[in-house]
């Protein structure tokens, strides 16, 4: 009876809405399964690592197939509700699944034809490479990246993807996309006698005999049997190269001898980068009574409703809360994800954690080496995988087994939200409907609620379980707001820094106490400008004003990177009269050295974080008191645990309430809330210095008064009177051309297709307030959708329109991105 032939229809890392359907070569039709990636050709030259969605038998009626390439996993590094949750992913959020695909995998698992290879430097063979191995190697150009594409070419080599593949995990290889690691796996080098010496150890025994004029070697060799057993062992102990040479007190030149006589061989073994936990080794923590009644209350909760809000003051101890909540579920044999808002937060919870759960718990987030997120990935596909998986938004791609618990803390903070590239997701949001999949529970917790969840806790959709003591009955900070314009006015002012927080610092400084200091804001000062022609240097492919930073004497663009010098002279009128205008967190850095000189000062935000080391490094030094003012962006607002944080000052509550948008004041609140309760979490109460223009203003006393039921009843009559989120549902959708001219067209073709269909719903076109970045234009329009409005009937008509715009000639390359949810 003749096998049918198996064809393979799979998912490519590419913004295309369909599946390709591939045959499967009988060789590997008893081997592939649905979530095994392979290897396969799209169009003439390129090659992909694509996901196998499903197996049939279907011959494609319009089209010859191509074979399949490579299968590159023996069991399947999907599993099928991961599956699902992408597709979810991709129609809520209006992306294809293959640009789903394209976040979620770690890019060391996405090796493709654009894929950039070049050599390892000092690179030593353990054992002979194959014929194909060397000539592959021998057609790289030492220091120089060569595509696989042009690999191909040179080589002659028709598929050298898992040829490369091999290389790399030998360590020949390093592979590399754009500018991001990929994964190779880590070796360590082991020594063992040959097969003819281990199954004759008499013939050992004659070779040590005849070798007592080759000292040195016979001492390495007598070394290696003692660290092995192996007269005592049937199985000798793995004994490391290093290990036996340094034992041993020889070059790696007399190993080498014995391994050219055929006694010893050495061989490679693939290192867990992950065994960095131990097991667990303190006990949990007791509950106070009122932590043991709300964490009763949230189980409560759990019994009626899948969601329930943990609404608990800074230090009130949410995290303690956690950690038994936790527990209960890994004692029932289930997984936990902890997910955090930024990468700053998993240097200090992972430290607290590990100290609990040891290596039970995995930590996930993309300042980590991408090796080690694929050994990470490779781990949660084995059923013995981490238990709790502690990670920002990217962790809700990982192949959880079997979800019992998602905890989002700081479940308001904008960083849950992707921006670019799509998806464009809300990992809070997207976390809800991926513990609906897996049957688990979600907590929320914060201290100052989004007004969507909060309004989701009123109408009866979530639970809602509420914190409203802080640990040990500690007092919330004395919150003193500072009129800088009266101080200015008086020409009180003359810094940065009000007489009160002045005073303030020094004093916690002297009292062996810490400050924190807060501006949202990076660089040395936002503008510098002309004061003879109000002449303002701009980027040269962005709409913006460029940053000074004093630390590179630059002139910077915050959106693409470009830099110039800072001109002697206004280029417009020539005058010398050029000044700074604004500050940022530079500019604060040298006032603060400045005033208080024998301070040891650390800066946070984007500029001094750009490693994972340099987080680890500024925070571990700010607990351990080796720092004593702290200044930072929105970075140190985010649920940090420092003991001697006596004064936090807020710089400039103006710059963050005037900003245009319609969350601007919500933001504000969650950041002042979120920042002035670093203030006095241990010991005596903290103090919170806010300087603002005016404040008298509603939102500034309702930070003062810890407020937030009067500011979420004001903010909620001004979202309904305006018809914004949570009584509508936002679509942004913007169109991205290099000619302004096109984009407009394109808006306004788009436009006119769709308002027939959905009214005066819809807003625009109009240009965003940045309309050009990295010299592409931007047109936007923007969806209000009641609440009540079918969600598939109105992603089925912006699909049908982007549909109809690319049917168009001269709108073909432009770039639609829908942005749900958006701000």
């Amino acid at each position: 009876m003749t096998t049918p032939e198996v064809f393979a229809d799979v998912l490519l890392p590419l913004p295309l809405n369909q599946t390709f359907t591939y045959s499967v070569p009988s060789e590997m039709s008893a081997h592939i399964q649905v979530g095994c990636r392979v290897i396969v050709p799209l169009g003439a030259r390129k090659l992909y690592t694509a996901v196998v969605l499903k197996l049939h038998v279907e011959r494609p009626e319009l089209y010859q197939t191509k074979p399949i390439l490579s299968l590159l996993d023996e069991q399947p590094v999907l599993r099928e509700t991961q599956l699902r949750f992408w597709n979810w992913l991709a129609g809520y959020y209006l992306c294809a699944p293959g640009e789903v695909m394209k976040a979620a995998l770690p890019s060391g698992m996405k090796l493709e034809s654009e894929t950039l290879v070049s050599l390892t430097e000092d690179f030593e063979a353990v054992s002979p490479l194959k014929e194909r191995e060397l000539q592959l190697l021998q057609a790289l150009i030492p220091g120089k990246e060569t595509n696989i594409l042009e690999l191909s070419k040179v080589t002659g080599i028709a598929n050298p993807l898992p040829l490369v593949q091999e290389l790399v995990e030998k360590g020949a290889l390093v592979v590399s996309e754009g500018l991001r690691e990929t994964y190779k796996v880590r070796t360590k080098s082991y020594v063992r006698l040959t097969t003819a010496y281990m199954l004759d150890p008499e013939q050992l025994r004659r070779f040590m005999d005849e070798a007592t004029r080759a000292k040195k070697q016979l001492d390495v060799l007598m070394i290696y049997l003692q660290l092995s057993d192996f007269f005592q062992k049937r199985a000798p102990e793995l004994v490391g190269k290093k290990e036996l040479l340094d034992k041993a007190g020889a070059t790696p030149a007399v190993l080498q001898g014995l391994i050219q006589k055929g006694v010893l061989e050495v061989f490679d073994l693939a290192v867990d980068r992950l065994l960095e936990s131990t097991d667990a080794v303190s006990p949990i923590s007791t509950l106070s009574e009122k932590q043991q009644e709300a964490l009763n209350a949230v189980r409560a909760s759990f019994l009626e409703k899948p969601v329930c809000l943990l609404h608990g003051q800074t230090s009130s101890g949410k995290t303690e809360l956690f950690i038994h909540l936790i527990q209960e579920c890994i004692a029932n044999g289930r997984q936990v994800l902890y997910l955090v808002p930024e990468i700053a937060l998993t240097t200090q919870l992972s430290n607290r954690l590990k100290r609990v759960f040891g290596s039970k718990l995995g930590v996930y987030h993309s300042k980590f080496p991408d090796a080690q997120r694929v050994e990470l990935w490779k781990k949660m596909l084995q059923e013995d995988g981490y238990q709790v998986i502690l990670g920002v938004r990217s962790a809700i791609f990982l192949p959880f087994r079997d979800l019992g618990l998602i905890i989002v803390d700081e479940e308001h903070e904008t960083s849950y939200k992707q921006q670019d590239p799509a998806p464009r997701y809300h990992a809070r949001n997207a976390a809800l409907v991926l513990a609906s999949l897996h049957g688990a529970k979600t907590l929320l917790g914060t201290a100052t609620p989004s007004l969507e969840t909060y309004a989701n806790c009123l109408n009866g959709k979530f639970g809602l379980v509420e914190l409203t003591v802080r640990h040990f009955d500690m007092q919330l900070p004395q919150i003193i707001a500072v009129n800088t314009k009266e101080l200015k006015r008086k020409k009180i002012m003359k810094s940065l820094f009000s007489p009160l927080l002045t005073t303030q610092i020094a004093e916690a400084i002297t009292g062996k106490g810490q400050a924190i200091l807060f501006q949202n804001r990076r660089g040395y000062a936002p503008l510098l400008e002309c004061k003879s022609c109000a002449w303002v240097p701009k980027c040269e492919r962005c709409d913006v004003s460029l940053t000074y930073h004093k630390y590179h004497q630059k002139l910077t663009c915050h959106y693409c990177g470009f830099e110039r010098d800072i001109p002697k002279t206004c280029p417009s009128c020539h005058a010398e009269d050029l000044a700074l205008l604004g500050y940022g967190t530079e500019k604060i850095e040298e006032e603060v050295r400045s005033q208080f000189p024998e301070a040891h000062v650390a800066r946070m935000d984007t500029d001094t974080t750009r490693s994972r080391k340099s987080y680890e490094q500024i925070i571990s030094d700010f607990e351990g008191g080796k720092t004593n003012i702290l200044i930072g962006t929105q970075m140190v607002s985010k649920g940090l645990d420092f003991e001697h944080v006596r004064v936090v000052g807020i710089l400039n509550a103006d710059q963050m309430l005037n900003f245009p948008d319609f969350r601007a004041h919500e933001r504000s609140f969650h950041l002042m809330v979120q920042v002035s309760g670093r203030a006095g979490r241990q010991g005596r109460r903290g103090l919170v210095v806010l300087q603002t223009s005016d404040p008298d203003q509603p939102i500034i006393q309702d930070v003062i008064h810890n407020n937030f039921q009067g500011f979420y009843r004001r903010e909620m009559a001004l979202r309904e009177q305006f018809s914004y989120p949570p009584f509508t549902r936002l679509i942004q959708i913007r169109f991205k051309h290099k000619d302004v001219a096109v984009v407009r067209r394109a808006a306004h073709y788009f436009a006119d297709a769709v308002r027939p269909l959905l009214g005066n719903r819809l807003l625009g076109p109009d240009q965003p307030s940045i309309a050009r970045i990295n010299n592409f234009h931007y047109q936007q329009l923007l969806l209000k959708a009641e609440v009540t409005a079918s969600a598939a009937k109105v992603r089925e008509v912006l699909l049908w329109a982007q549909d109809a715009l690319k049917q168009e000639a001269a709108f073909k390359s432009v770039q639609v991105l829908f942005d749900v949810d958006p701000f």
